[in-house]
């Protein structure tokens, strides 16, 4: 059960109910229609009250934003060990693993989906993910435990207050070393997963810095401006450093990797419900790593 709680002060004193749980509490008109319905859902003072009810200073009003499990959902549990590196009442910040997508995919069945194992350390058939994760990378992934929290970090993405950083392994080295892909992005036409570089697509904008470099390869900082499906790479190939292994926009090569080389390393976040900021990192994976050891 997730409750939100405001104590009313003598500047508030006054205000209505449905202002304070919209103005202060930042509750979206959708979420405050359902608790309107909701028995116990707002309550002033331990009591049950309308939207339209007045407060008075001291007063307590309190609102339960817990997530109401589906009848019948789509989500099929599965006990999978979660990652997990940053967890309060609001979010969970996981480091995901190479392998597993993010949802069932629409036409394959997928045995553990991070969807299925978040579900089940939950308890409940609610998935609220914040940023999502192609079924190859790895690394830093933010998913909301209440439809409010996830409201509140999607408004986020995007802004300082949501800030990733990716590390990549490349084929070449990218020249000049530091720069910025600024090419939009639009679906490939007859293909339900590959996109284009496309003058007509999406504003897609991407900032590199070449780290080090190995064995012909670069390992790069990448920080995605837009959040466009397949955007760091496809930039990476655009600009002729496809990431290594990438078999959809670079050369596949399971004897080296076998997934894009790529990994959510860091993320910075203003909490969306506390205002806390929050820093979590996630290590290079072994198989990345491997890539860019100099030779013995």
């Amino acid at each position: 059960m997730r409750i939100l709680r405001l104590t009313v002060t003598p500047e508030l004193a006054g205000c209505s109910v449905g202002r304070l749980l919209r103005q202060e509490m930042h509750l979206s008109s959708s979420l405050l229609k359902s608790l309107k319905w909701r028995e116990n859902a707002i309550l002033l003072n331990g009591h049950p009250v309308t939207v339209r009810a007045t407060v008075k200073p001291g007063d307590i009003l309190t609102a339960d934003i817990s997530d109401v499990s589906p009848v019948s959902g789509t989500i099929v549990p599965v006990n999978y060990p979660l990652d997990i590196l940053w967890e309060d009442e609001d979010l969970l910040i996981l480091n995901k693993p190479a392998g597993i997508a993010v949802h069932s995919a629409a036409l394959t069945e997928e045995t553990v989906t991070v969807a299925g194992a978040v579900a089940y350390y939950l308890g409940n058939g609610v998935f609220h993910p914040v940023n999502r994760l192609d079924k190859g990378v790895t690394g830093v992934m933010v998913v909301a435990k209440n439809g409010h929290a996830h409201d509140r970090c999607m408004a986020l993405l995007h802004t300082d207050d949501f800030r990733r950083e990716y590390r990549g392994v490349c084929d070449g080295v990218p020249d000049p070393p530091q720069g910025s892909i600024d090419l939009p992005i639009s679906r490939e036409p007859d293909s339900l997963l590959k996109r284009r570089i496309d003058p007509s697509g999406l504003p897609s904008h991407t900032q590199y810095q070449v780290l080090s470099t190995a064995n012909g390869r670069a390992l790069v900082l990448l920080r995605p401006l837009t959040g466009r499906t397949h955007q760091l790479r496809l930039h990476m190939a655009a600009i002729c450093c496809p990431l290594t292994g990438d078999w959809l926009y670079g050369t596949e090569d399971r004897s080296l990797i076998a997934r894009p080389a790529l990994h959510s390393y860091e993320l910075w976040l203003r909490h969306p419900i506390s205002g806390a900021h929050v820093h979590v990192t996630a290590p290079l994976p072994e198989d990345m790593a491997q890539l860019i050891q100099e030779d013995m």
